[in-house]
């Protein structure tokens, strides 16, 4: 029997950066009042294992894992027995291959080669799993990411939270400099905070980045520290991704 394990709700609106936050302009929104599937022109899927060597398996347009109903896009996880197409007994070594099956699906979307930005305000209305296991996000990666490699492409962690420390709400960044792994980040305690929508918000300035949970700012990051001879990676566009891994 299929056992459903949680699931995540949002709404996502980005502006452009201005001067004073009093004047932010939006430039792409997506605020789910459709139903079926997650709105193709704005949204792609990630397939299969993808990283980290987590449990789930992203699914592609699989309405169980991701689907758009009420006004809301659901990312659900399931505990179900699913098969890896791009299972080979004879890959030894990868790990996305030699699994034969997942004992979780999920959803990852994201808007590489649909939208990009560089600078502005990113706000996500989202409602928290709840459950040991679960490692929801919120995060962007550089759009260079299949020239220079992570973590060369930079990554921003808008949120993440982890199901062990379920009073806690988390943002990182991530990047490359003089050849090795950076990263600096922040926490938020806030008691449940899967009990009702919270907004979840980076504003990114080409000299700072300001992490927001509602309207509490609990960290920020000199973008310049990320400098380095061969430039920085948030001077260059990042897309968005939203997914629920199991951790």
């Amino acid at each position: 029997m299929v056992k459903y394990l949680l699931v995540l709700l949002f709404c996502v609106v980005i502006f452009s950066c201005q001067a004073d936050a009093k004047d932010w302009e939006l430039v792409w929104s997506d605020e789910f009042d459709y139903n079926g599937f997650p709105d193709a022109n704005k949204w792609a899927y990630e397939e299969g294992f993808v990283r980290n060597e987590e449990e789930q398996y992203y699914t592609l347009a699989r309405k169980e894992n991701a689907r758009v109903e009420k006004g809301l896009l659901i990312i659900e996880g399931r505990k179900e027995r699913f098969k890896n197409p791009r299972y080979s007994p004879e890959a030894k070594r990868d790990w996305r291959k030699r699994r034969e099956y997942s004992e979780y699906t999920s959803a990852s979307l994201i808007t590489l080669n649909k939208a990009e930005w560089k600078y502005g305000r990113i706000e996500v209305k989202a409602k928290q799993p709840r459950g040991q296991g679960v490692w929801p996000a919120i995060w962007m990666l550089g759009t260079n990411v299949g020239e220079v490699g992570w973590p060369g492409c930079g990554e921003i962690d808008i949120m993440e939270y982890v199901g062990r420390w379920p009073d806690l709400i988390h943002a990182n960044v991530h990047y490359k400099k003089d050849g090795k792994h950076k990263s600096s980040g922040g926490k938020f305690r806030f008691e449940k905070p899967f009990e009702d929508f919270h907004i979840y918000a980076l504003e990114w300035y080409p000299d700072k980045m300001e992490f927001y949970f509602d309207d509490n700012k609990y960290f920020s990051f000199n973008v310049r520290d990320a400098d380095y001879e061969g430039g920085n990676a948030f001077d260059k566009p990042h897309y968005l991704l939203i997914n629920l891994a199991q951790k």
